[in-house]
């Protein structure tokens, strides 16, 4: 089973994404599962989990809204309140109780503060989304970032901790080696995994093969998720492209590893049924 481990939906009629600005035109407008599947048909894509958009819980109501009604939906990453430890056990076992909540995820690359994954209340919610057997997604685009989640993966070995976009790799700029030795330090704490999405906005695929290559030597295939954070990524091209660059990418895997890579790691870090 083929899994996209990162689709992102949003209704513009019923939500709000400030992030969507006018830089962003291509995608200001309300993307629906129907418009995706007939594109994940063609390159033989079975299920997807969807991924938080906005931190309101608007945005997670409607994923799940999603998932209730289309069984190609194996998961949900929503959106709780990490800086209300007070009440997180009460929202996660609202959330839960839907078969389809597998995770959490906060944009934290949108959040002023690039120590905000450091702050204790969040530290303290994050021990609850352990608890609960739940995942959580760091969406990293500076070094900082990750950082926070080496030390969230280090205290808190019970929680999956998930690294969206490969951690955001300078593949178009210098970082003086900030990346590589993070996302080392990083492979070294078996509760963490990394996730091939976003790499198309990134850059082109000589030009991501390198850091494809370092996090597979460092995590190994059975470490990391295929996702194709659609619809972000049709700003840089189409879906078929999207995956075909992916499969470029990971060309030298087994057969083994190459399953794990495109559903069987996601089906573990998520539990997906």
């Amino acid at each position: 089973m083929r899994v996209d481990a990162h689709v992102h939906l949003w209704d513009l009629e019923h939500g709000e994404y400030s992030w969507l600005t006018a830089d962003l035109a291509p995608i200001d407008r309300t993307f629906r599962l129907d418009e995706l599947e007939p594109q994940l048909d063609a390159v033989g894509v079975d299920r997807v989990v969807l991924v938080q958009a906005a931190d309101t819980t608007a945005d997670t109501d409607a994923m799940l809204a999603v998932a209730a009604r289309n069984p190609r939906v194996a998961g949900v990453v929503g959106w709780v309140d990490l800086l209300d430890p007070e009440d997180v056990d009460s929202a996660l076992d609202e959330r839960t109780a839907h078969p389809a909540f597998v995770g959490v995820r906060h944009l934290i690359h949108d959040e002023p503060d690039a120590d905000w994954l450091a702050r204790p209340e969040v530290r303290r919610s994050l021990e609850r989304l352990a608890a609960h057997g739940l995942s959580f997604d760091v969406v990293g685009v500076l070094p900082r970032h990750l950082e926070h989640a080496l030390a969230i993966a280090r205290d808190l070995p019970e929680l999956h901790v998930v690294i969206d976009h490969l951690g955001t790799p300078p593949a178009a700029r210098d970082d003086d080696g900030a990346w590589s030795r993070v996302m080392g330090e990083l492979a070294g704490e078996p509760n963490v995994a990394v996730k091939l999405s976003g790499l198309t906005t990134i850059g082109a695929a000589p030009a991501l093969r390198p850091f494809v290559d370092f996090a597979l030597e460092r995590f190994g295939a059975h470490r990391m998720l295929y996702g194709g954070d659609w619809p972000v990524s049709t700003l840089a091209t189409d879906y078929a492209d999207t995956f075909a660059t992916l499969i470029s990418l990971i060309d030298g895997l087994s057969d083994d590893e190459r399953d794990a890579a495109l559903g069987g790691t996601a089906r573990r870090v998520y539990r997906l049924s």
